[in-house]
């Protein structure tokens, strides 16, 4: 089967009785430049090991493995899975590892212990972020991670400070991840089409937080906090937190009070959480 051939993905669905589940995500991507582009920013080569979260079908997993990438790939729907196993696996048993299961359920850190140089995933929508933010907040998180997710999605992951779209998304990412969109997707290039303009977007690791784990766990935490209250002053929100949010101190972190949280940058994120574990 061409898994970028519209007609063909349709034949393999109705031939099955396969019904796409939109809880699932389970709009399979069709359009062969995008698989490129997608594909090319993993910045995988011959012998790497990268991570997949839902294959669907199987068209980027089949891509990834033609490089000679080495992929696990984590698939929950019970259907796809067999016909991974009966396509895919068969043809490329030595550089396939396939996992039937619940990417929300997984175990990262043994998982992680394989040392991926990349994740790579065409995220379902409904649940894509939960993963992305599981999967960032381990220390063995692959130092490139790309993915499909919808556009207004990847502003967030992306957004800069004092702009709308700035979250605890962005600040959990961008903490240890530069964030670029690499170009939009047209519900088109996908079958079923989707209802929403999609965005491949590429994550590379930086070294540049000063924070340990524990300290970025903390920063996640006060962020979470924070935002609960995002239109409200930064200094009347720790105030009326509980503890130990109510013990942050924006003038220790040469922070004026009244700020906001989405105008905070990064270092000032950090400064503040310092002054909660130092």
């Amino acid at each position: 089967m061409n898994r970028t051939s519209p007609s063909d993905v349709k034949a393999w669905c109705i031939g099955r009785g396969f019904h796409p589940n939109k809880t699932l995500g389970q709009n399979f991507l069709i359009d062969r430049n995008i698989l490129t582009a997608l594909v090319d920013a993993v910045g995988a080569g011959e012998g790497d090991r990268v991570l997949e979260v839902g294959p669907g079908l199987g068209v980027m997993t089949e891509a990834l493995l033609q490089r000679g990438i080495h992929v696990t790939a984590i698939e929950k729907d019970p259907a796809l899975a067999a016909w991974l196993r009966d396509s895919l696996l068969k043809e490329y048993p030595n550089t396939l590892t396939l996992i039937e299961g619940d990417a929300l359920e997984t175990d990262w850190e043994p998982l992680l212990a394989q040392n991926f140089k990349a994740f790579a995933s065409n995220l379902p929508y409904s649940v894509g972020t939960r993963i992305l933010m599981d999967l960032i907040c381990q220390a063995g998180a692959p130092e490139r991670l790309v993915t499909l997710v919808q556009q207004e999605v990847a502003e967030r992951f992306a957004a800069r400070p004092t702009t709308p779209e700035r979250g605890t998304a962005a600040i959990w990412i961008q903490t240890d991840y530069d964030v670029q969109i690499v170009r939009s997707v047209k519900p088109s290039c996908f079958w079923p089409p989707p209802e929403v303009t999609s965005a491949v977007v590429a994550m590379q690791r930086h070294q540049r937080s000063t924070l340990s784990n524990e300290g970025k766990a903390m920063l996640r935490a006060l962020s979470k906090q924070v935002f609960t209250q995002r239109r409200k002053q930064l200094g009347t929100v720790l105030r009326k937190s509980p503890a130990p949010f109510n013990k942050a101190d924006p003038i220790a972190a040469n922070i004026e009070p009244t700020r906001r949280a989405e105008t905070l940058t990064l270092p000032e994120w950090e400064a503040l959480t310092a002054t909660l574990c130092p």
